[in-house]
């Protein structure tokens, strides 16, 4: 899914937005995951806390014209790299939200579809791409080790 830089910047804000909400506050908020739902149909993404509350919305027009059948494989890949990318500029440095916390791609009844990014101290979270072949090496050095 090909989107404009106007778009990925209306993300980016948006999701900015939602998490301003918990930023620079006296005491560490507990948030478990940031609800991120989007709509094909409606072009909307809607940011939802633990409690349901909306911080925060927008639509894309590029998501109503979409008319693939993976809609929410893509939408996991792009929201997944501008998370990342918002995590290594220190966007979410100064949110205060008690760690580990995570953003959700979330169905239409709130039911996880993928997890986008875990925000914790100690936890890595590991892709498939990155896993893919793991297996055939740990056994090649293994048969290595006891030659």
């Amino acid at each position: 899914m090909k989107i404009s830089q106007s778009s990925f910047t209306l993300l980016e804000n948006t999701i900015r937005e939602a998490t301003d909400k918990y930023r620079n506050s006296c005491e560490q908020t507990i948030v478990t995951d940031f609800h991120l739902q989007a709509n094909s149909n409606s072009g909307e993404l809607t940011i939802y806390n633990d409690d349901d509350e909306v911080l925060a919305h927008t639509t894309l027009e590029e998501w109503t014209a979409y008319d693939g059948e993976n809609f929410n494989d893509e939408v996991e890949r792009l929201l997944s790299t501008l998370l990342n990318e918002m995590k290594s500029k220190g966007t979410f440095d100064e949110v205060t939200v008690l760690k580990p916390y995570s953003f959700v791609l979330v169905d239409d009844e709130k039911e996880t579809l993928a997890e986008l990014l875990l925000m914790d101290d100690d936890t890595l979270l590991v892709s498939d791409e990155l896993l893919k072949g793991l297996d055939e090496e740990l056994d090649e050095f293994l048969r290595k080790l006891l030659e």
